[in-house]
C-alpha cells in the first residue's frame, strides 16, 4: 500500500503525462506542483513507484509515464469526478431536449459525448429485452396484410408487414388490437411471451389464424431477437495523438471499433446506471481494445439501466473529465425518456 505521499506524486505524474503526453521528470514535478519535499525525496518516490510497477521509463534518460497499474491506482483514489460548469449543464440540457425522437437523442448523445471528451463516443439505443410496451398498432395495408407497429416507453418504434393466411376485416383487426394492447401495454417486453401465451384460445376461430400469424411476429421478430445497435461518433479522435498514444498500431482498436458485437457487450453489461466504470488497457477482455480505456455506465432507471453509453480513448485520458461528462450525459438522457 502507498502512502499519502506517495499517492500525490502519482497523481501529479498522470496529471502531468495526460496533459502534456510528454514523460515527467522529477524536475518538472517540483517546479509544477507544491509536494513540499525535496527533489531528491520525490526522485526516491519515483523509484519506489516504478519497482511496484505504478510507473515506468519509456527510454533511457526519459521521464516516467503511468503503466496500466498506475493509472488503475489513480482512478480508484480519485476523490471526485471533474464537475461540469453550468454552462455546460445548460447546453447538455438544451441540445438533448432538442430532440425529436429516439434516434435523435442517441446521435445527439453520441456527437455530445464526443466534443465533451474529445474521445470516440459510443451510445447503445435502449434494449428492447429491458423495455415496456407504450402501444402496439396493428394497420390493414390490405385485406391479407398487416403492419404491426410497436412502440416503446423510450421511444423506440419497431415494424414489420405480416402476409396472413386469410382475409381480415377492420372489424376483427380492431378487435385484435385491443386483445393485444390489454395484455401487453405498460409490462415489459421480456414478460410478452408469457402475457400473449394462451391469446390464440380466445380468439374466435374463424380469426385465429391470422391471430396466431400476428403473434409470431410479435414474440419471434420484436421479443426473441431485437435488433440492438450502437452509434458512434468522434473516432476521429484517435488519430490526433495516434503515433504516440498507440505505439505499435492503432489498427486493432479500429478493427474492435467496427464489430457491434464486441461493442454491444462492452457497453451493454452494465447494470445500473449510478455507477461509472471504467476499464484500463489489459483489463479489457477484447484483444483489440487493451492498449485503450473505456469508461460506461448506464442510462434510464437506477437499477435496471435501458442501455449503456460511455466513451473509449487511449489509457492516457482525462479520467475525472471523462467520468464527469458520462456520468452527467447520461442522466439526462435518462430523465429526457422518461419524461418522453
Amino acid at each position: 500500500m502507498l502512502d499519502d505521499r506517495k499517492l500525490d506524486v502519482l497523481r501529479a505524474i498522470v496529471e502531468d503525462y495526460v496533459s502534456t503526453n510528454e514523460p515527467v521528470g522529477s524536475k518538472s514535478l517540483v517546479d509544477r506542483h507544491q509536494l513540499g519535499v525535496s527533489p531528491a525525496t520525490i526522485r526516491n518516490d519515483m523509484a519506489a513507484l516504478e519497482d511496484d510497477g505504478y510507473i515506468t521509463q519509456p527510454h533511457t534518460s526519459a521521464g516516467r509515464v503511468p503503466t496500466d497499474k498506475g493509472y488503475r491506482l489513480f482512478v480508484d483514489r480519485l476523490s471526485s469526478v471533474k464537475p461540469l460548469s453550468s454552462a455546460e449543464r445548460k447546453a447538455i440540457d438544451s441540445f438533448l431536449r432538442g430532440a425529436v425522437d429516439l434516434d435523435d437523442v442517441v446521435h445527439r448523445t453520441v456527437r455530445l459525448l464526443a466534443q465533451l471528451t474529445h474521445q470516440v463516443a459510443v451510445v447503445q439505443y435502449p434494449s428492447l429485452a429491458r423495455s415496456s410496451v407504450r402501444h402496439l398498432e396493428l394497420v390493414r395495408t390490405s385485406e391479407t396484410r398487416v403492419l404491426v407497429v410497436l412502440i416503446t416507453d423510450t421511444g423506440r418504434v419497431e415494424q414489420r408487414v405480416v402476409d396472413l393466411p386469410g382475409a381480415l376485416s377492420e372489424d376483427a383487426l380492431a378487435d385484435l388490437r385491443t386483445r393485444f394492447n390489454d395484455r401487453v401495454v405498460g409490462r415489459h417486453l421480456a414478460d410478452a411471451p408469457a402475457l400473449l401465451a394462451d391469446l390464440p384460445e380466445a380468439i374466435p376461430a374463424t380469426e385465429r389464424g391470422n391471430a396466431v400469424a400476428i403473434l409470431s411476429t410479435v414474440l419471434e421478430t420484436l421479443v426473441e431477437r431485437p435488433e440492438e445497435r450502437v452509434v458512434l461518433a468522434g473516432t476521429a479522435n484517435l488519430a490526433r495523438t495516434a503515433a504516440l498514444d498507440f505505439p505499435g498500431s492503432i489498427r486493432p482498436v479500429l478493427e474492435a471499433l467496427e464489430e457491434q458485437v464486441v461493442l454491444l457487450r462492452l457497453f451493454g453489461e452494465v447494470t445500473d446506471a449510478q455507477t461509472v466504470h471504467v476499464s484500463i488497457g489489459g483489463e479489457n477482455p477484447y484483444e483489440g481494445l487493451q492498449t485503450a480505456s473505456v469508461v460506461s455506465t448506464g442510462y434510464g432507471m437506477a437499477d435496471t439501466p435501458l442501455a449503456g453509453l460511455g466513451v473509449l480513448g487511449p489509457t492516457r485520458m482525462d479520467y475525472p473529465g471523462a467520468m464527469g461528462a458520462v456520468r452527467a450525459v447520461a442522466r439526462y438522457v435518462g430523465q429526457i425518456l422518461a419524461e418522453g
